[in-house]
């Protein structure tokens, strides 16, 4: 085996370059993995952008990816050489206030793979060996390289907790809006209403299972939605943009006593109007959802090998590794495509 691979590393804002790196050692407690495939997020975009922070450069990006175990450190006893798996990128102490909590997002030493610390948009990538999950046999390492948005989506629909029955109103049909329309469908909710202003996303979204789709630049969302549900508004919105605009439209679109879920990432110096009384008088439950982590893992593969969720409607473009730096460029301006992922 050589002794250094390719990885896309960001060297500063907006300055991002396929290079040849050291391939990295397994420590005690830790695996190598060879990468098998990497989705690129928006996240990625918004950390090339210096959107979000990213405090150790040079970093190789890529959250999203599934791979082989290619070495051990020592005390690793859990896995071994040639496992197929995928890792939660969540790394955090173990032992203080939140993660005693099963908070472990909160630990003021959480630190995700591909955003802190080198990620998968790379031939290998370390992590600890207490985040790997083994795949079942029924789930491919292409379909894997989905288990981490899709977790973060489990997340988040554990969070707003919608029920049997709901209606739903979805904010944005890009990936993540895509993966809460399907989960959306699975818990039980009675209609899914989707605002996207790309009509090839409105078609996507329909496959996932939308029963109606909004374009934004042709009607107020607001107005649209409340036709649509009797005057009352959805009992749950989902914001999966990431934009003020639509952060706006979904408290103003949720109805009395409804819930909202902030899931978009919207850049960390953006502010919003919002009145406390209209939390006040409309007793709205506003919930954030960062990432998924723990439980919601195992899930996600769980939804995957069950065949309940299939993320190749979502999944429309595989690209090289030389290829990635242009595809996480390209998030910014081009909206024909839903999501990439990068085959190593």
């Amino acid at each position: 085996m050589s002794d250094t691979m390719a990885a896309v590393r960001l060297h500063a804002q907006n300055d991002l370059r396929l290079d040849e790196v050291p391939i990295p050692e397994a420590r005690p407690g830790q695996v190598l993995i060879k990468v098998h495939r990497c989705g690129i997020c928006g996240t990625d975009l918004h950390i090339a952008k210096g959107n979000f922070p990213a405090p150790n450069l040079p970093l190789v990006l890529g959250h999203e990816f599934s791979g082989t175990v290619a070495a051990l450190g020592s005390g690793v006893i859990d896995v071994k050489v040639g496992d197929r798996v995928v890792v939660d990128i969540n790394t955090s102490c173990g032992h203080c206030y939140y993660c005693t909590r099963g908070q472990k997002l909160f630990c003021p030493q959480v630190a995700q793979l591909g955003v802190h610390t080198a990620g998968g948009l790379a031939e290998y990538v370390v992590a600890p060996a207490t985040n790997l999950h083994v795949l079942p046999g029924s789930v491919s390492l292409d379909t894997a390289a989905y288990v981490e948005p899709l977790a973060c989506a489990v997340h988040g629909q554990d969070r707003v907790g919608i029920r049997s029955g709901d209606t739903v109103l979805i904010l944005g049909g890009g990936p993540m809006g895509l993966a809460h329309i399907a989960l959306s469908v699975l818990s039980g909710a009675s209609k899914v209403i989707v605002s996207e202003p790309d009509a090839a996303r409105r078609d996507r979204s329909k496959q996932m299972g939308a029963d109606v789709c909004i374009d934004p630049f042709q009607s107020n969302v607001v107005e649209a939605v409340a036709d649509l549900t009797n005057g009352i508004g959805p009992d749950v919105v989902i914001e999966a943009v990431g934009s003020v605009v639509t952060y706006e439209s979904a408290i103003a679109a949720v109805r009395r006593g409804g819930r909202v879920l902030a899931y978009g990432a919207a850049p960390q110096d953006a502010s919003m109007s919002l009145r406390p009384f209209d939390i006040y008088a409309k007793e709205l439950t506003i919930t954030g959802s960062y990432a998924g982590t723990y439980d919601t893992w195992p899930r996600a593969i769980e939804l995957l090998a069950g065949g309940r969720f299939d993320p190749s409607v979502i999944v429309d473009s595989v690209r090289p590794l030389a290829d990635a730096v242009s595809a996480i460029r390209g998030l910014e301006h081009d909206r024909s495509i839903v999501k990439v992922q990068v085959q190593i």
